[in-house]
């Protein structure tokens, strides 16, 4: 936990000095969206070699869906009540 917790200290050091350097901010950028498509598929791989998990593959996509579901409901009814409570005049 301190590793994590110390390149987050130090990477946001070097983002405030870097912050002003477009060419430097694009290349970061690009190099950010890359590493999560590999871990996405790495995690891909981790998924597709657990057989317990393929196995009860459509219980999980069922419940995955309803938890988005509700999800996205209940963000839709909050954002909703703050808009008519704070923002509408």
């Amino acid at each position: 936990m301190l590793t994590v917790i110390t390149l987050l200290t130090l990477g946001i050091l070097l983002g405030f000095l870097l912050s002003n350097k477009e060419k430097i901010i694009g290349y970061v950028d690009q190099l950010t969206n890359w590493s999560i498509y590999l871990l996405l598929f790495l995690l891909g791989i981790s998924v597709g070699v657990n057989e317990k998990i393929i196995k009860n593959f459509g219980e999980i996509g069922i419940k995955a869906t309803i938890l988005t579901a509700g999800a996205i409901l209940g963000s839709v009814v909050i954002s909703y009540f703050t808009y008519k409570l704070f923002l509408k005049k």
